[in-house]
């Protein structure tokens, strides 16, 4: 698939410019630092090196993907016994529910990124 492409796949996300265009690396660092914690957005190195950052932000992506899974998957069990009336358990559910869907198509999206850093020539390498 060529490059120019990438950005009419559905995981691609619309805060990135396209491949290859003036300043997509830019837009990319900008929105690869808001999936990591703030602390991050310090480190010279993440940022001189988007693959680098794109990289940590996989890993806290798949990491707030486990604990939306666990807290999907344990909240039958543990809300009730915090006095949480049902209605409010199932909203939560659909809450964790909806959650991990979205963080499961960040994490596409931080995958597509991250192709398209490692793909095209550049600095950030």
């Amino acid at each position: 698939m060529p490059l120019t492409s990438t950005r009419t796949r559905p995981d691609w996300p619309c805060q990135v410019k396209t491949p290859g265009s003036f300043d997509w690396e830019r837009s990319a660092v900008r929105w690869l630092r808001e999936l990591v914690p703030a602390r991050y957005g310090g480190y010279p190195a993440l940022l001189r090196h988007p693959v680098l950052l794109a990289r940590h932000a996989q890993l806290q992506v798949q990491q707030e993907i486990r604990v939306a899974r666990t807290a999907l998957q344990t909240a039958r069990a543990d809300l009730p016994r915090l006095g949480l009336p049902e209605s409010v358990i199932e909203h939560t559910i659909k809450l964790y529910a909806a959650e991990l869907r979205q963080l499961q198509h960040i994490a596409r999206s931080v995958r597509a990124v991250t192709e398209a850093l490692t793909e095209l020539p550049g600095p950030g390498r």
